[in-house]
């Protein structure tokens, strides 16, 4: 696989403490603001650039070995931002990884970077082939597997989120498919009291991830 490119002062300084090997960094104003976007596609790159390995994507087999985690399952989310705001939220609460399946998912971009400040460098990212086979894997080993459905009844805090637990949640606009949602040992839903019928799924990620960190604390 080819070295990519990511950008933004967060991204670029995790990166170099993180897992991956940094191949060569530019910064302005020794490079200028039009080469930087030459070389990284995009006017948001905060004067600095790197070239960096691939994505080392993780194990999720391995994910299922570490008893008491705390792991986040995206069913089929498609923006990479989502999916780095996701990692965000995820690697500040202390979960020990996101999983996602191999097709019709967001990859880890330099957009994915970005939007994650960084997280991505430090949070375990794994791909899976088929995202409801691995949950019934996570199932086996012992964890508990909790989908969100704003359809669901009860809230997030009426349930255990202690010890071993997979938070799972849906794409953008179509929430989890139905083999995933079976997939899970129960739903749950955030309360809504507002007009807006639904929470972006980062958003959602960060509020159900935030109650698992309180039950855990």
């Amino acid at each position: 696989m080819a070295n990519q490119f990511i950008y933004g002062a967060n991204p670029v300084a995790e990166a170099e403490r993180g897992r991956r090997r940094v191949h060569r960094v530019w910064r302005a104003p020794e490079t200028s603001a039009e080469e930087l976007e030459r070389l990284c596609g995009s006017p948001d790159h905060q004067g600095v650039v790197a070239e960096v390995d691939p994505y080392p994507y993780g194990d999720p087999a391995g994910m299922l070995k570490r008893e008491g985690s705390l792991l986040v399952a995206l069913d089929q989310v498609q923006d990479p931002r989502n999916l780095g705001a996701v990692c965000r939220s995820a690697e500040f609460a202390g979960a020990a990884g996101v999983v996602i399946p191999e097709r019709r998912s967001a990859a880890v971009t330099a957009v994915t970077s970005k939007t994650s400040a960084g997280a991505i460098e430090h949070v375990e990212v794994a791909h899976v082939r088929n995202l409801a086979d691995w949950l019934a894997a996570a199932k086996e080993a012992g964890f508990w597997i909790w989908g969100a459905d704003a359809a669901a009844g009860p809230a997030p805090w009426s349930v255990d989120l202690t010890g071993s637990t997979v938070i799972v949640l849906g794409g953008e606009g179509k929430g989890l498919r139905p083999r995933v949602a079976s997939a899970c040992d129960g739903l749950v839903a955030l309360p809504q009291r507002g007009k807006v019928e639904s929470l972006n799924v980062s958003a959602a990620a960060t509020a159900l991830l935030f109650e698992a960190l309180r039950q855990r604390a």
